[in-house]
C-alpha cells in the first residue's frame, strides 16, 4: 500500500469545506491548519483569473521531517502515511524547518508538532479522509496508489500531474491536476496588499496601527509594491513561459512559520561557537604538549568553555515547547537526526573538558596529552554539527550552503580567540603575547577575522543554487538589515577590531575582542532570520 492525494484544480472552487472538515475531525485550534486553501489572481481586469490550491502535508516517500526529528515523533507507516506521535514530541520545531511545504505547526494547546496525518484512524477502518468526503466538486481524491483498481491510480495513469518543489527530492505524494506554477510556487505569487485577507507583517514585528506589508523578496531593494520586480518576473517566465501573467496572492489562511527558530537559536549558535573555540584553542596555547600552563590561561579557557557550553544547553532546552522532555533526545534517540548526534557530541565535549580540567588541577600531564586531540575533535564537532542539522532543514535553502561547516569552524576560532584576549586582562602580565600555535594571539585573530569576513561575503554574494537561497541572501542585504550587516557586522565586528588589534595596549585589544563577539552575535541573528525569510507555501 502507498497512500496519496490528488487535488484536481480544474474542479476546486475554493469553498474551504476541506479546511473546515479537517478542523472538525481533529479539533484543530484557531490560527493553525492541517489543510488550507490559497487563492492567487493573475492578469488584470477584465482578463483576471483566480486559481485555488489546496495545501497540506505531502506524505513524502523521503520525508525530511522524519529524518530531522530527534525522538521519532514523526514516522512513516507501512502504508506510506507520514504520521506523528504527540506523546513523543519535545517541541524542538526542527520538523517545521525540515518541511519544504510548510505543512507542520506547533499546536498551541498541546505545545507539540502536528500536521495532516491522512486521517490514519479512518484509513484503518477503510474510510476516506473527511476532506475528500466533504468536497462538493470531488476535487480531492485519496487512495492507495499501488492498487490499480483505485480512482487515484487511474488518474495518475491518465492525467498529467504536478507536485510541489520536486527539486527537493522528497518524492511528495500530493499530486495536482491542472496545477498552476504560480499557485504552487510561493515566490511566484507575492501578496497583493490591496486585499485585507492578504495583508502581511514583517516577521518578528508587532505593528502599531495598520498592518505593514511584507517586502517583496528580491530585485530593486525589495520594495513593497505588491508585484514582483522585473528581475524576478524574468525568472518566473523562464519556468512558466513568455505568456506568464503577473500573479498575486489574495488569500492565504495557511501557516506563518517565519522565525520559528528565533533569538534563542541565534544565541545558541553564538555561545556554542565560543565554547567550541575555547576548547579547540586550549591545547594550542603556549605550544603543544603538557608544559607549564600559560599563567592559568589553559585552565581558564576550558572552564569558560564549559560555562558557555552550559549556556548553550540552557538555550536549547528553553527553546523547546516541551522542555521537561529534553532528556528524551539522549534516552529515545533517532540516530539519523543531527539534533540527536549533536547532543551526543556536546555530551562528549563536556566530559572531555572535565577530564582536561582534572589533568591541570591534579598535575597529570599524561592525561592532558591523552585528551588534547579528542578535545580539538570534540570542539570542532561541536562547532560544525549545526551545519549538518541545517542541511537537514530542507525548507530553508540558504542553510544548504556547502560552505557552512567550514564557516562555523572559522566562527568558533574567531569567538574563542576573542574571549582569550579578554582573559589576558586577568593574567599576571596582561601585555604578554599569548601564543597560539606559535603565533601571537593578536596576529592569529586578525587572520581569522579576514577569513571570516571573506566567508560571509561568499555566503551572501555568491551565485546561489536556488532562487529562494538568493532571495534569502538579498533579504539580509536590504533595508535596515543591510545597514546592520555593513555597519554592525563588517565595520564594527571585523574592520574596527582588525585595526585595534594592531594598536598596543590592553584597552584596544579588549575593545577589539568585545566588538568581534558583538559582530558575530549580530551575524548569527541575521543568518538565522534570513534562512526563514522566504515563504514556503
Amino acid at each position: 500500500m502507498n497512500y496519496g492525494f490528488i487535488i484536481d484544480n480544474r474542479k476546486c472552487i475554493g469553498c474551504h469545506a476541506c479546511t473546515v472538515a479537517c478542523k472538525a475531525e481533529h479539533d484543530v485550534p484557531l490560527g493553525v491548519n492541517r489543510t488550507w486553501v490559497k487563492y492567487i489572481e493573475k492578469g488584470a481586469f477584465p482578463d483576471a483569473r483566480r486559481f485555488f490550491s489546496v495545501l497540506r502535508c505531502n506524505h513524502c516517500d523521503d520525508a525530511p521531517c522524519v529524518t530531522i526529528c530527534p525522538v521519532t515523533a514523526l514516522f512513516t507507516r507501512e502504508d506510506g502515511i507520514v504520521d506523528f506521535d504527540s506523546n513523543r514530541c519535545i517541541g524542538c520545531k526542527a520538523c517545521i524547518q525540515g518541511c519544504p511545504y510548510d505543512a507542520l505547526y506547533i499546536d498551541p494547546d498541546r505545545n507539540t508538532a502536528a500536521k495532516c496525518n491522512f486521517c490514519a484512524h479512518r484509513i484503518e477502518k477503510r474510510l476516506e479522509p473527511p476532506c475528500a468526503v466533504v468536497c462538493p466538486e470531488h476535487a480531492i481524491i485519496a487512495g492507495d496508489m499501488d492498487d490499480p483498481a483505485t480512482e487515484i491510480a487511474h488518474l495518475l495513469r491518465r492525467e498529467a500531474v504536478q507536485v510541489r518543489k520536486p527539486e527537493k527530492g522528497t518524492l511528495p505524494k500530493v499530486f495536482y491536476i491542472g496545477g498552476d506554477t504560480a499557485s504552487l510556487s510561493p515566490s511566484a505569487a507575492p501578496p497583493r496588499y490591496d486585499y485585507i485577507s492578504s495583508q502581511g507583517r514583517e516577521p518578528g514585528v508587532t505593528p502599531r496601527g495598520p498592518a505593514r506589508p511584507l517586502p517583496i523578496i528580491g530585485g530593486n531593494g525589495g520594495a513593497a509594491t505588491g508585484v514582483l520586480s522585473d528581475e524576478m518576473w524574468d525568472r518566473v517566465r523562464a519556468v512558466m513561459g513568455e505568456k506568464a501573467d503577473r500573479a498575486g496572492r489574495v488569500y492565504d489562511a495557511g501557516q506563518t512559520h517565519q522565525d520559528s527558530w528565533g533569538w534563542k537559536v541565534s544565541a545558541y549558535l553564538w555561545t556554542k561557537s565560543i565554547a567550541a573555540g575555547l576548547l579547540i584553542l586550549a591545547p594550542l596555547l603556549g605550544g603543544w604538549g603538557a608544559g607549564v600552563d600559560q599563567g592559568g590561561a589553559r585552565l581558564a579557557s576550558i572552564i569558560l568553555s564549559l560555562v558557555f557550553l552550559t549556556a548553550t544547553g540552557a538555550l536549547l532546552v528553553s527553546d523547546l515547547k516541551k522542555p521537561s522532555r529534553f532528556l528524551w533526545v539522549l534516552t529515545r534517540p533517532q540516530w539519523r537526526s543531527w539534533l540527536t548526534r549533536g547532543s551526543y557530541i556536546l555530551l562528549g565535549f563536556g566530559l572531555t573538558a572535565l577530564g582536561m580540567i582534572a589533568a591541570l588541577l591534579l598535575d597529570l600531564p599524561a592525561l592532558w596529552d591523552l585528551l588534547a586531540i579528542p578535545a580539538i575533535l570534540f570542539g570542532a564537532g561541536g562547532a560544525v554539527y549545526t551545519a549538518f542539522l541545517f542541511w537537514q532543514a530542507k525548507g530553508r535553502d540558504l542553510w544548504q550552503s556547502p560552505l557552512l561547516p567550514v564557516h562555523l569552524l572559522v566562527q568558533a576560532l574567531v569567538a574563542g580567540g576573542a574571549v582569550l584576549l579578554m582573559l589576558r586582562l586577568f593574567a599576571t602580565d596582561p601585555h604578554a603575547r599569548l601564543p597560539v600555535a606559535g603565533l601571537p594571539l593578536e596576529i592569529w585573530l586578525r587572520g581569522a577575522l579576514l577569513v571570516n569576513a571573506a566567508m560571509i561575503l561568499m555566503e551572501l554574494l555568491a551565485i546561489h543554487q536556488t532562487a529562494d537561497a538568493g532571495a534569502a541572501a538579498r533579504w539580509v542585504r536590504t533595508g535596515l538589515r543591510g545597514h546592520a550587516l555593513v555597519w554592525g557586522v563588517f565595520m564594527a565586528g571585523h574592520a574596527l577590531p582588525f585595526i585595534l588589534l594592531a594598536v598596543p595596549g590592553s584597552a584596544a585589544t579588549t575593545a577589539a575582542a568585545f566588538l568581534t563577539l558583538a559582530g558575530l552575535a549580530l551575524y548569527e541573528h541575521l543568518y538565522v532570520r534570513a534562512g526563514q525569510s522566504v515563504p514556503l507555501s
